[in-house]
């Protein structure tokens, strides 16, 4: 066992509760190197095949979600936090007791949290999304510190929370500090810098609804000096390549997506956290589409909050459809000020030093100087 500090992380299940705490735990060992990161994650969740991949040493656990539709289930969530229990006491013991527990949301965080409380061990969350879930709901009391992604969260916190309330952002990889050449990303995409690009982007696994969206606007031809750089996710991107063309650049997965947001004057993108937060960061206007079936609605109230701020338009799916698309772009396209306008509150919103501020804020919080 050493004696430098461990901070457990836990957190996961999908993309949007595990990135965030990789993010702020290479912030915190960039600004704290002797401090010891540890990952907590579910054996179900995305976490199983991105933490291999990391420099962090972690813990996948039997951890499940509370089944809401399926009630009788729930013997699995019980019966693995049980097992969960056990095995971060052995944890504990085994890699040294953890100084402080940083919760990223989402179902497996929980029971590292109550271990936490359990043991007087000081807890910290991140709050990605503008309406906070079941996780930080139940565990804002007693935290030390909750850092948001959206300072609307906080309209649906306990009033005497807000003191210990943060709204840094989401931690991010941030635009470079020299701004990128438009012109020169455009050259490398093969498009002609008059051309008006939309960037469509519908997460790693992509966005059926979207690509079908896409697939017939396409079809129905695009407007004149209009063009696409198209993410379609990489299980899905098989049955979309074949729209590659003189307007349209297709690619499953833009990784990384730095060259296509500098040359993007929209985005039509769901409303996950992490990509509001990347698209506000570049100052991009954004036509957001959230997903329906988002746990609590969540991306809907990203969506509405953005929205709200200025610097996107909010479109259900019921109602993506191309001739809805055309309109959109075509009236964002003709009215230059608004989408001026719609960039500068998205750059207002942004806070591309997100990670590092919160890596700041969390070692204070845990008494690392």
């Amino acid at each position: 066992m050493s004696d430098a500090p461990v901070l457990w992380f836990a957190g996961g299940g999908t993309g949007g509760h595990l990135y965030p705490g990789l993010a702020i735990a290479r912030a915190v060992v960039r600004l704290a190197p002797t401090v010891r990161p540890w990952f907590i994650g579910a054996r179900r969740g995305i976490e199983r095949e991105v933490l291999p991949g990391t420099e962090f040493p972690h813990a996948l656990l039997d951890l499940h979600p509370l089944y809401r539709r399926t009630p009788w289930d729930n013997w699995r969530t019980l019966r693995g936090g049980v097992r969960a229990w056990g095995a971060l006491s052995d944890l504990a013991r085994s890699a040294g007791r953890p100084i402080g527990v940083v919760g990223t949301g989402g179902y497996a965080a929980g029971v590292a949290l109550a271990w936490a409380r359990a043991h007087q061990v000081p807890t910290v969350l991140h709050e990605p999304d503008s309406h906070p879930g079941l996780t930080t709901r139940a565990f804002a009391g007693g935290s030390r510190a909750l850092y948001l992604g959206f300072p609307e969260a906080m309209a649906h916190l306990p009033t005497r929370v807000a003191g210990r309330c943060h709204a840094l952002g989401c931690p991010i990889e941030p635009p470079p500090a020299v701004p990128a050449d438009r012109d020169a990303a455009r050259r490398r995409w093969g498009l002609p810098s008059t051309a008006f690009v939309v960037l469509v982007v519908g997460g790693s696994q992509g966005a059926r609804a979207l690509n079908e969206a896409m697939r017939a606007w396409v079809a129905a031809g695009l407007p004149e000096g209009v063009a696409l750089i198209w993410a379609t996710g990489t299980r899905q991107a098989d049955a979309y390549l074949a729209c590659d063309g003189p307007q349209v650049r297709v690619r499953p997965y833009l990784a990384p997506i730095a060259e296509a947001y500098a040359a993007a004057d929209l985005a039509v993108t769901r409303a996950g956290a992490m990509t509001i937060a990347e698209l506000c960061a570049w100052g991009i206007p954004s036509i957001l589409v959230p997903l329906p079936t988002a746990a609590q609605d969540h991306q809907a109230h990203n969506a509405r909050a953005t929205a709200g701020a200025g610097a996107a338009v909010h479109l259900p799916q019921a109602e993506l459809t191309p001739a809805r698309l055309q309109e959109l772009v075509t009236a964002l396209r003709g009215d230059p000020a608004r989408l001026a306008a719609m960039g500068a509150a998205a750059r207002r919103r942004g806070q591309p030093g997100a990670a590092d501020a919160i890596a700041r804020s969390l070692l204070a919080t845990v008494g690392i100087a």
